[in-house]
């Protein structure tokens, strides 16, 4: 799986990019046939406290999947849209599969 990550109005370091990255991996357990990943990292206007935004769009063979949250972290964002994605990726199973 070829896996693009874009920080938006700031620097990702590289704990927060292994994090994503072994996030992603754990998602080919439930679809194997995702070809590529790309993952928003982004910091909101706001100063609020929920101001961490990860986007992820997944390319699966039958078509493309998405997923958006927002946190007070990016690794508890990414989770939250990586939980949101395993969802989509079983129902789109399913769906293949006439279930």
């Amino acid at each position: 799986m070829n896996v693009q990550i874009h920080s938006v109005r700031f620097d990702a370091d590289k704990k927060l990019i292994d994090f994503v990255h072994q996030k992603l991996g754990k998602l080919t357990q439930y679809g194997e046939d995702i070809v590529n990943a790309e993952v928003y990292l982004r910091l909101d206007k706001d100063q609020e406290h929920e101001n961490k935004i990860s986007e992820i769009k997944l390319d699966l063979s039958g078509g493309p999947l998405f997923a958006r949250k927002q946190s007070k972290s990016f690794e508890e964002a990414t989770d939250d849209a990586v939980s949101a994605l395993k969802k989509q990726i079983t129902k789109h199973k399913q769906k293949k599969r006439g279930v």
